[in-house]
């Protein structure tokens, strides 16, 4: 006869499951109600399980979406300028976007610091959510000089990301990225279907064509689905004073 809590039980059954692979990374498990049924017992050992199963690594939750067996995390080079689309498609995924905001603004102190501009500015604005098999794995937050790409507003963003955009026109030739992190606003809370004190990324991006600044970017990701990578040479020269043995 089993002894154990009941709810470890459930946690037995779902984590053999997993390493069964009976679920995939990135399947969907039962509900908790489906769960209560299948175990009779109570919500509340259900959702004991799924909360222990979560905080240790096995399973992500997505408001409004369900439960999730964790899939590995999605993986950016922190030293160059990729387009995010080619990034998921190149991984085996199906990556789609959703433009929250396409419009222009005058620019705010901020901004027109960021972009070298005078305050006031006519500056192009851009939100969008990018989707890595219909999960949120960033909010691209955009602002450039109005001057830069004067049919920016007239793209199609859900058929073109606004890097591969910029770089039709611009040949990209530096990039400075400030990388933090932080908890999320409320709005990227919602756009990217975080937990309540789930940390992000962010990514503070400006790039440069010659000596011409194009746009200011901030990065936002989920701290358990994006991880950045860099990779450097490193030339040691020899000291003169070091004697090799």
């Amino acid at each position: 006869m089993n002894h154990r809590p009941r709810y470890q039980q459930i946690k037995q059954f779902i984590s053999d499951a997993i390493r069964n692979q009976q679920y995939a990374a990135g399947d969907k498990i039962p509900t908790e109600a489906e769960l209560v049924e299948q175990f009779s017992v109570s919500r509340m050992t259900v959702n004991k399980a799924l909360r222990d199963l979560v905080q240790e690594g096995w399973l992500i939750r997505y408001p409004g979406l369900g439960t999730f067996v964790t899939p590995p995390k999605a993986e950016s080079p922190l030293a160059e300028v990729r387009n995010i689309a080619e990034e998921v498609r190149e991984r085996g995924h199906q990556y789609t976007s959703q433009v929250l905001a396409l419009n222009e603004q005058a620019a705010s102190e901020f901004v027109a610091m960021q972009l070298g501009i005078p305050l006031h500015s006519r500056v192009f604005h851009s939100l969008i959510v990018h989707l890595e098999n219909q999960l949120p794995i960033q909010l691209e937050e955009r602002y450039l000089a109005a001057s830069v790409l004067p049919h920016y507003l007239q793209q199609d963003f859900t058929q073109k990301t606004p890097n591969q955009y910029l770089s039709e026109h611009y040949a990209l030739s530096s990039m400075e990225h400030i990388v933090e992190a932080v908890l999320p606003s409320q709005h990227a809370k919602d756009y990217l279907k975080l937990d309540a004190h789930l940390p992000c990324l962010q990514v503070s991006r400006r790039t440069w064509s010659g000596e011409r600044l194009i746009s200011f970017a901030v990065l936002t990701h989920p701290g358990d689905r994006y991880k950045l990578r860099s990779v450097m040479s490193l030339t040691v020269q020899p000291s003169e004073n070091l004697a090799l043995r």
